[in-house]
């Protein structure tokens, strides 16, 4: 399958967050790129990035970023296609300051944005948009959903059969 999601970080300090990101595209056979593009430090490689992913056969791009978190929202002004924020976590504020920066974009630039840290969603909702156009994409999806379901079904039969003391003590 072509390149289709682009993975950037401002830092390869974000890569342990954004890896998760990267497993999931791996997970459902999508080719991605993954790039440390910082808005602050490298700001004449994040426009080049972001005006010539869709260029490159990119179709959505994830960008993770901490502290001032302003990767995702400059791309996102300068691209045409989908951008995605995750919230890296940071030590003083816990990543709520990033969550901040990615969440209050201006009218007419979109950006969606997952939980703090949680760059596995980020990846999930890049797969679904690719997942509209491609059905045996969409047939995947929806196959990792019934997991999901069957998953929390099976402990449903365990927490019946067991009751909810025993239970706990297998879990710890």
């Amino acid at each position: 399958m072509s390149l289709q999601i682009g993975i950037i970080m401002g830092s390869d300090s974000d890569l342990p967050t954004m890896k998760d990101a990267i497993a999931v595209c791996e997970e459902f056979g999508i080719e991605c790129e993954v790039a440390i593009v910082s808005a602050h430090r490298t700001p004449e490689r994040m426009v080049e990035y972001a005006q010539t992913a869709h260029q490159r056969g990119i179709k959505v791009i994830i960008a993770g970023a901490g502290g001032a978190a302003h990767l995702p929202g400059m791309v996102a002004s300068l691209t045409p296609l989908p951008v995605i924020g995750v919230p890296v976590s940071t030590r003083n504020l816990q990543g709520v300051d990033s969550l901040y920066s990615i969440v209050q974009m201006p009218a007419g630039i979109p950006v969606a944005t997952v939980a703090i840290g949680n760059a596995k969603n980020a990846g999930l909702l890049a797969i679904q948009i690719l997942a509209t156009h491609q059905p045996e994409l969409l047939q995947k999806v929806q196959e990792y959903r019934q997991s999901l379901c069957d998953m929390v079904m099976d402990k449903q039969s365990k927490l019946e059969a067991l009751g909810y003391k025993q239970y706990l003590q297998q879990m710890f």
